[in-house]
């Protein structure tokens, strides 16, 4: 009887010693990472993340999904397959596993979580799994550079990304298994080439922020690249964030913070702008004006009292500039050619004062649009007189400007141009390496 009692002590012993080391366990990596790439054959600038799918011969295949941050849901080009088994899935082609329309993701994502636009029609579940009679989940998407209204199918997927300490990207692999949706080919033929996807990087419970657990903090660092020549980067975790030239620079310590803004009816995010100033002068907005954050829209968009009021400004701390013929859509142009010859201009930063008396800077870089060698415009657009929200923030105003979204905290980050800093978004060190 005394034996086993020493024996039982040991192998709780032992149990309790494997419990402390798990518990203190400490990762290597502090954050998730893929390289952000900017696309211009569609009909506006889009921005894709490249996420590795399903591994095929020994290999990852990879798929490059448009970042948008009001997304329900995730969906992309595959098919179902209700057994998959090698040999089954044709080559080069993603296949996953069904969700029936008898389980709560389906009524969840169709109800609650789901496309609102009036040109959607209801769905139903007349489709099966061809061989197997399962009754699948038809959902409807609605394409962000159209706004057209298509059928998907929801699925089990699985996406898998590199894990980072902020400053490298390890070999080591991390795991995502969401509630996604496949789409047929078709859906994607307004999108730029190789993208066939749609990420959804929004505060829904079936965007991918949710399928990301720990050790992981619900905080989505995203930093657009201005070309096309290198990437720029969505880190996903509590950071730091590292770019060259100066490694040793968190980028967390350059960034100013404002509140989140939930809106009911809507998974994107909004943040309130209560002035926008142009060289000491304030224009006057409405109070609590809100300001949607997009990664669709390409140029920011304002009411038309707002716009108003900004171009006037604009046009005179700028007369220095010869004007030029308006290109739309933009309202204000300047000639920047002399004798033939293109000239860089330098105008006023256009300061969004935020909650708590925080500035966002629109530098030159993210306010002037160079359109031909001798016409540049201010890239701001009318988005008429009743639009809602009043603000859009459109990408090419946060193109190399580090921005980061604290679900943990409800927090807006950002830091301005980078390129002020001696760096910008496609500095981040791809390199990979087996870890610290």
């Amino acid at each position: 009887m005394f034996l086993l009692m020493q024996i039982i002590f040991f192998l709780l012993s032992l149990i309790s010693h494997e419990h402390e080391a798990i518990a203190a366990f400490v990762p290597p990596y502090s954050s998730v990472v893929v390289p952000v790439n900017k696309h211009i054959d569609a009909v506006k600038p889009l921005y894709s993340v490249q996420i590795m799918t399903a591994f095929v011969n020994q290999q990852y295949m990879h798929a490059n999904f448009l970042i948008d941050l009001d997304a329900p849901f995730i969906w992309h080009e595959c098919i179902l397959q209700w057994n998959t088994f090698p040999g089954s899935c044709p080559n080069d082609t993603l296949c996953t596993y069904p969700a029936s329309c008898e389980e709560y993701q389906c009524t969840e994502v169709r109800t609650t979580y789901s496309y609102q636009n009036p040109s959607c029609s209801p769905v139903t579940n007349d489709s099966t799994i061809p061989d197997w009679g399962y009754c699948t989940c038809p959902v409807n998407v609605v394409n962000p550079i159209t706004g057209s209204c298509s059928q998907a199918l929801l699925n089990y997927d699985e996406l898998t990304v590199n894990t980072s300490n902020g400053r490298n990207v390890f070999t080591g692999l991390y795991g995502a298994y969401p509630n996604a949706a496949c789409a047929p080919s078709s859906s994607f033929q307004s999108f730029p080439a190789n993208v066939t996807g749609v990420m959804a990087l929004s505060s829904s419970p079936y965007a991918l922020p949710a399928y990301l657990y720990d050790p992981l903090k619900r905080i989505i660092a995203l930093c657009l690249p201005s070309n096309l020549s290198a990437p720029g980067i969505m880190l996903y975790g509590t950071g730091p964030y590292n770019l060259l030239p100066h490694s040793n620079v968190d980028i967390r310590s350059l960034l100013s913070h404002t509140p989140l803004i939930k809106l009911p009816d809507s998974f994107g995010y909004f943040i309130n702008v209560n002035s926008i100033v142009i060289k000491t002068r304030s224009i006057a907005i409405p109070m609590n004006t809100t300001a949607k954050i997009s990664t669709i829209e390409p140029f920011t968009t304002l009411r038309t009292d707002i716009y108003n009021g900004v171009v006037r400004r604009f046009f005179k701390v700028t007369q220095r500039i010869p004007p030029a013929n308006a290109v739309a859509p933009f309202g204000l142009c300047f000639n920047t050619s002399t004798n033939g010859t293109q000239v860089s201009i330098k105008v006023p930063d256009i300061d969004f004062m935020l909650q708590d008396g925080k500035k966002w800077a629109i530098s030159t870089t993210n306010s002037i649009k160079q359109i031909t060698k001798d016409v540049a415009c201010l890239a701001f657009v009318d988005s008429g007189a009743t639009s809602e929200p009043a603000i859009v923030i459109g990408t090419f105003q946060f193109e190399d400007n580090f921005v980061v979204f604290d679900l943990e905290n409800s927090t807006f980050g950002f830091s301005s141009s980078l390129l002020r800093k001696q760096t910008s978004c496609s500095n981040f060190n791809f390199t990979l390496t087996d870890g610290p």
